[in-house]
């Protein structure tokens, strides 16, 4: 074979000149560089020809000018785009303010006004210098005179802050710790308006709530919920009878006999620091409960900085004249001073709301019963009945009281032993009168279903001492629903409203166990495994590829199956997998094993293996078994690692496992992903038989890399496949791209594309389309089979449409249509 001396731009080659060689080893590659840039253009030459002595050190001799001009053009052109590329990845967003802008409010920066004239959003380069930014800072604002000083601030709640002086102005922004979104203060580095600026940590500024008496005679003059707020000032409001309150920034290093002066309080006043107490007795003034407990700051504590007295943003500070103790508000007894709510402020408003019928509307009725902190809440209840005339009710029937969240939810009934203000309950809030028994302080009201999560079982009540085990309580919810046996145990329900963990100790109490009230459990049949063990019911993967001889091989992968309940014929259950093309595969249930949770997953599969159903299945070891992990009926993770635990894996009882049979060995790494490829039909909307690879993306998960490892695969170009990932619930295709490329270069950092994460989230078994461009013009994905599947999603859509309106109108409009219940997906990164 006859090769020619080439040089490869891409993919075009060039014929140097007409002299030919023999064989492909005669050739001496030379690597001539035309810069760094040009480190892909290979020039090759024959090696027998003789150089003569001027073409020494001249890569270019005899080059066709033709060749060198394109090599310096694409230098010009790689040399043009590095440079954008690292002005863009050394940009920082700097936010500067300027002094004139600002002025010193106790010790704090604050702006002249609120207009955002003081602030100057900069792009500049952190390889500069802090010297090259001042100037260009000095080229902006023409009108500087003197000094300045460029500081590192902070926007803190209470104001602006300041901390550290650029001073050495040979110092790369990025060597001062300068980065993008910093905070720079521009001013003479002694003052603003006149006032010295403190700097540091310990002078960073608080955000203190000032308290003050406000007996004004608008005090009467309530709102709807007993509460005007009366917005005197920029960050003051009314927030009851009696009190005021306003936002005010101090010094963190100012003492607070210097706040108490700020404030221009004599020296005579009390300040106070609110007493938040437990269980219902930490409410700030005019917040309900009947009244609040201040604590007075002793004389010692005037010369004591905030830092010191470890006061936070937010913390109240009560400010109190000696006169103020005139008034029945406030009252004194030793270092405590108590804040009583005002007689109008002292009322619960009690809903009655009975059982749900067509009259729902008509029978509601609302009362306003007048209460104190120290009311009893039975009290509140009788009065509340006698106020709506609820006398009459039929004998036996009990009622009690509930409170409701802020989305309509009825919580727990309240224990009506206690006080208003021990039972958390606050003043000026609703409370529902509904049928059912009031639990007492040393029971619970629990919730409970049996079988299911309470999004599909219905969910019934209970009051249960919290001294009971969990073994007297399961028995309780048991006969109150009229069902006998053993073979029942108590679930938890997880913070996704799924049936948890079981509770595995039927002899603790529910209060060891920390069961609290209002809780939901889940009364779910069989019994306990032994204490460290686990429950997992495993199915077989059965490929009909191989158990059908007649049969093509299969389109689709494991998890692109749709499941439909059947029947095996042994009586067992099975669950069918309907694939593209009229081809099934099947899951089997096969059993369940009973293993500990410090066994490790090849353990795991060595006991798979001792169940009937796989006594004739062939598997020399452990690791031609290939463990899914099953959520909701598909195959949605391998498990990997032979010798990690199943309590690693965060395996629990009851989760389902699938099994499938390999040709060879497998052990997949952590980032090691399962695909499965279907490589497109030239010129036909159809896909060649699925096959399996394993994509590594430990080293890297972007888009670039997979396109290597496929093209690697089948032995083509990069650039010539186009790729997609097939979404089989939505039947629509999802290509495959490098997104990052549209970010804006203003960015200094750019977020690694990851396939593993959004948008894409590939995982085990996903299908990836590919398509060969070399060969295939067609760029769509899509098949007739996700055509006719779309087209089934707007039918079943329509046809939902059309059942909620029959159903409004059947109603006669009185009936509100429930909104459809759809799962929630929620991708979790991987952290290995």
């Amino acid at each position: 074979m006859v090769h020619p001396p080439v040089c490869q731009q891409g993919s075009h080659w060039f014929d140097l000149n007409d002299s030919t060689v023999t064989s492909i080893r005669e050739l001496d590659i030379e690597k001539q560089f035309q810069g760094k840039e040009s480190a892909y253009m290979l020039f090759y030459r024959k090696t027998q020809l003789q150089r003569p002595s001027e073409a020494l050190n001249n890569p270019q001799y005899k080059v066709p000018s033709q060749l060198i001009q394109m090599a310096q053009d694409e230098n010009r052109r790689l040399q043009q785009m590095r440079e954008e590329f690292e002005a863009a990845n050394n940009t920082v967003e700097l936010h500067l303010h300027l002094a004139p802008f600002y002025k010193m409010v106790n010790g704090v920066l604050q702006p002249v006004s609120r207009e955002p004239s003081g602030s100057i959003n900069l792009s500049f380069d952190c390889r500069k210098t802090v010297g090259d930014l001042r100037i260009t800072i000095y080229h902006m604002q023409e009108l500087w005179e003197g000094d300045m000083a460029l500081t590192v601030a902070r926007s803190l709640p209470a104001g602006l802050h300041l901390y550290n002086t650029l001073t050495d102005d040979s110092v790369s922004l990025y060597s001062a710790g300068i980065r993008t979104n910093t905070d720079l203060f521009v001013w003479n580095g002694k003052q603003v308006c006149g006032a010295a600026v403190q700097s540091g940590a310990e002078w960073e500024p608080v955000l203190l709530t000032v308290v003050r008496p406000f007996l004004g005679e608008d005090v009467e003059q309530e709102g709807q919920n007993g509460v005007k707020c009366q917005n005197n000032s920029a960050g003051s409001e009314k927030v009851g009878p009696g009190l005021q309150r306003e936002a005010r920034g101090f010094a963190g290093g100012a003492t607070l006999g210097e706040v108490r002066e700020a404030l221009g309080e004599p020296r005579e006043s009390l300040l106070c620091q609110e007493n938040k107490r437990g269980r219902g007795g930490g409410q700030g003034a005019g917040e309900g409960g009947g009244a609040s407990g201040w604590r007075v700051f002793p004389p010692d504590d005037m010369q004591r900085t905030l830092k010191e007295l470890s006061l936070k943003d937010g913390d109240a500070l009560l400010v109190l004249e000696p006169d103020s103790f005139d008034s029945s508000v406030f009252t004194r007894n030793g270092d405590v001073v108590t804040v009583t709510t005002p007689s109008d402020c002292r009322w619960l408003q009690v809903e009655f709301q009975p059982q749900i019928n067509g009259d729902e509307e008509e029978q509601r009725k609302k009362v306003k019963v007048p209460a104190t902190g120290n009311m009893l809440l039975c009290e509140v209840k009788q009065r509340a009945i006698e106020e709506l005339q609820l006398q009459e009710q039929p004998s036996g029937v009990q009622l009690c009281l509930r409170q409701v969240d802020c989305s309509g939810k009825l919580l727990p009934p309240v224990f009506e032993e206690l006080s208003v203000r021990d039972a958390g309950v606050r003043l000026m809030t609703t409370l529902t009168l509904c049928q059912g028994n009031a639990p007492k302080e040393s029971q619970l009201f629990l919730h409970f279903t049996v079988g299911t999560a309470p999004s599909t079982g219905m969910k019934m009540d209970i009051i249960v001492e919290k001294t009971c085990t969990v073994k007297e309580c399961l028995k309780a919810m048991l006969d109150a629903v009229g069902l006998n046996g053993t073979s029942w145990h108590l679930r938890r329900i997880d913070w996704c409203e799924e049936v948890g963990e079981p509770l595995m100790d039927e002899d603790a109490s529910l209060s060891e166990l920390k069961i609290s009230n209002g809780e939901t459990l889940v009364v779910t049949e069989g019994l306990l495994p032994p204490k460290g063990f686990l429950k997992l019911p495993v199915w077989l993967y059965v490929d009909l590829r191989c158990v059908e001889p007649d049969c093509n091989p299969t389109e689709n992968s494991p998890a692109e199956q749709q499941m439909d309940r059947a029947e095996s014929t042994d009586g067992s259950c099975a669950q069918s997998i309907f694939l593209c093309g009229g081809k099934m595969a099947e899951l089997r249930n096969i059993g369940r094993v009973e293993i500990s949770d410090d066994a490790t997953l090849e353990d795991l599969k060595t006991q798979v293996l001792t169940l009937p159903a796989l006594q004739d299945v062939c598997v020399p070891v452990a690791s031609f078994l290939r463990v899914w992990w099953m959520e909701g009926g598909r195959l949605t993770r391998i498990l990997r690692g032979q010798q990690v635990t199943l309590r690693k894996l965060k395996l629990t009882s009851g989760t389902d496992l699938c099994v499938q049979g390999l040709m060879k060995e497998e052990d997949l790494g952590p980032k090691q992903v399962l695909l499965n490829l279907k490589m497109g039909v030239p010129g036909e909307r159809s896909y060649y038989p699925s096959e399996e690879l394993v994509w590594d993306a430990s080293h890297d998960s972007s888009p670039r890399s997979l396109r290597s490892s496929l093209a690697a695969h089948y032995g083509l170009s990069p650039d010539s496949l186009l790729l997609a990932k097939h979404q089989p619930e939505k039947h629509v295709w999802e290509e495959i791209f490098n997104w990052t490329q549209q970010v804006s270069r203003k960015k200094k950092k750019k977020k690694a594309e990851s396939l593993l994460g959004p948008p894409f989230h590939i995982r085990d078994g996903d299908v990836i389309g590919i398509k060969n461009l070399l060969i295939d013009s067609n760029k769509d994905f899509i098949t007739a089979e996700d055509q006719q599947g779309q087209q089934r999603l707007r039918e079943q859509a329509e046809q939902r449409r059309k059942g909620e309106q029959a159903a409004a109108s059947n109603g006669g409009g009185k009936t509100k249509s429930r909104k459809l219940e759809v799962p929630l997906s929620i991708s979790v990164g991987v952290f290995r």
